[in-house]
């Protein structure tokens, strides 16, 4: 089965956009040209047309006893997220016909097809249509009774052009790809986990093992250690649940190891994993979603799955406060004060603003056991999908350079981020009457600045970026190119900020 990628082009002013196929195969262009022709396909982000054997393939010059087009939407708007897109929408149309073999045709360099694919290396292409396959493949139905055995096993990209470079950069993609994809595939599988399966204890053990077989170091640290490094914010949430919470700390160390001033890049990631709301308990409608608050953790161990595998040179130390927000006789209450480890004392307003406790403790963590720079993901604040919706996550900085990394790689990642402000005026928003700061604003305003605020704090100097990822970690409807659930979203944009510092 060939699947074949067309996109909206404007034939010419006040005409019909018209679809054009991103490969200049004869064969290919006639077997197609019954659909196209007509204008029954238009090509839409996510469009398909399925031809068969008896449509005239053979006759055309084609083997293949179907033939899948892929619409890519408009040719303006065409990137490398787009061919994700369009591979992941090929392997789902697969999928549910049974099809175990799939074949893509490869999108051409191509100026003479008046496309910009001509800034997208092939190295990249290769990288993308690899990734949408993989992160399309898999459906998260892990625990039904009636889970089908629908897989695509084998999937080839097929390129007519004879050019070794070309060839070589294409099958470099191609690993590269399988590593992203298995990478955030690993993360989405810890936020599919229910929160009776997936305790912290669990979350570190996975961790550990991953870490185990990739190379990289891990310590797993409970109760004890945090209360040792009076990590009493973190503390703070644990200790209402029966379940002890994990201190997950994982370190990559280039093999050249790492010269004096260069850059140690502090991940940390937010692992609740599982959001009752403690004392300021949540409503119980979408409370069974809150299996998915460790969805910042999943990233930040996503992204080292990837990084010992690819292996940029330059050392991250990630770290991951896992714990339950449980609602018992010794949880933390509103109108409680307590110490984080940096010092700062908190005024706890809300216990469900549990998130940017554990992070403030890993932050400051992060930077003791030496980072020079820091980046956070969390589900941090339902005031950030009210903000942006569930198309956009949050992002935050204090530092121009760090953020223009961050955005840079994006158009790699081809993941959805919208900066929004946290300047110092802010502070005002998070100031406590009887501690230095509440867990809070003032009111219920601009909520996702007040956290990103808060978590300002603790990365004082230090260049931090802060991603709130609550509206896009859980995909609550299908797609043509991903199914219904977790998303693994930032696994790919914060690997992209990491291997940014690795090229300096």
């Amino acid at each position: 089965m060939l699947a074949l990628f067309a996109v909206d082009l404007a034939a010419g002013k006040n005409a019909e956009p018209r679809p054009l196929l991103l490969t200049s195969s004869g064969s290919l262009a006639d077997a197609a040209g019954r659909v196209l022709g007509p204008g029954e396909f238009k090509a839409g982000l996510g469009e398909t047309a399925l031809l068969h054997a008896t449509d005239g393939l053979r006759s055309a010059g084609l083997q293949a006893e179907r033939l899948l087009l892929v619409g890519l939407g408009k040719a303006k708007d065409l990137s490398l997220d787009r061919l994700r897109k369009g591979a992941g929408t090929a392997v789902r149309a697969a999928k549910s016909r049974s099809v175990r073999d799939l074949a893509i045709a490869f999108p051409e360099a191509a100026a003479d097809l008046n496309v910009p694919l001509a800034e997208l290396s092939a190295k990249l292409t290769a990288r993308a249509l690899v990734e949408g396959g993989e992160l399309a493949e898999v459906d998260w139905d892990t625990y039904r009774s009636d889970r089908k055995d629908s897989f695509v096993n084998e999937l080839t990209l097929v390129s007519k052009v004879a050019d070794e470079r070309m060839e070589q950069e294409a099958k470099a993609g191609f690993a590269e790809g399988l590593i992203v994809a298995a990478a955030q595939n690993f993360a989405r599988s810890l936020v599919n986990e229910p929160g009776n399966v997936l305790t912290p204890t669990e979350l570190g053990a996975r961790a550990k093992a991953m870490c185990v077989e990739a190379g990289l170091a891990c310590e797993v640290h409970s109760s004890e250690k945090i209360r040792e490094l009076k990590m009493d914010a973190f503390w703070a949430v644990a200790k209402g649940s029966a379940e002890p919470p994990a201190l997950i700390v994982m370190t990559y160390e280039p093999a050249a190891g790492v010269a004096e001033g260069a850059p140690v890049l502090g991940l940390v990631g937010k692992g609740i994993t599982f959001d009752t709301g403690g004392i300021s308990i949540k409503p119980a409608d979408g409370m069974e979603k809150m299996k998915y608050d460790m969805a910042g953790a999943a990233a930040m161990i996503g992204a080292m799955h990837a990084i010992a595998r690819l292996k940029p040179a330059v050392k991250v130390v990630a770290v991951v406060c896992a714990a339950e927000n449980m609602p018992d006789g010794r949880a933390v209450k509103p109108g409680d004060v307590v110490t984080a480890m940096s010092g700062t004392t908190i005024e706890i307003v809300n216990t469900d603003a549990e998130g940017r406790l554990v992070l403030a403790d890993g932050l400051h963590y992060a930077k003791t056991l030496g980072a020079t720079h820091l980046i956070d993901a969390a589900t941090l604040t339902g005031a950030c999908v009210v903000a942006l919706g569930m198309l956009n996550a949050g992002l935050f900085s204090n530092d121009e350079a760090a953020c223009a990394k961050f955005v840079n790689a994006l158009a790699v990642s081809g993941e959805n981020f919208w900066r929004l402000p946290c300047t110092d005026d802010y502070r005002e928003r998070i100031a406590s009457e009887i501690a230095d700061m509440m867990n809070t604003g003032k009111n219920r305003w601009g909520g996702a600045i007040s956290a990103a605020m808060f978590l300002k704090e603790f990365a004082g100097e230090t260049p931090w970026v802060h991603l709130d990822i609550a509206g896009c970690a859980w995909n609550e409807e299908k797609k043509p190119w991903i199914a219904y659930g977790p998303s693994g979203v930032a696994v790919r944009s914060i690997l992209e900020w990491v291997r940014s510092y690795s090229a300096e």
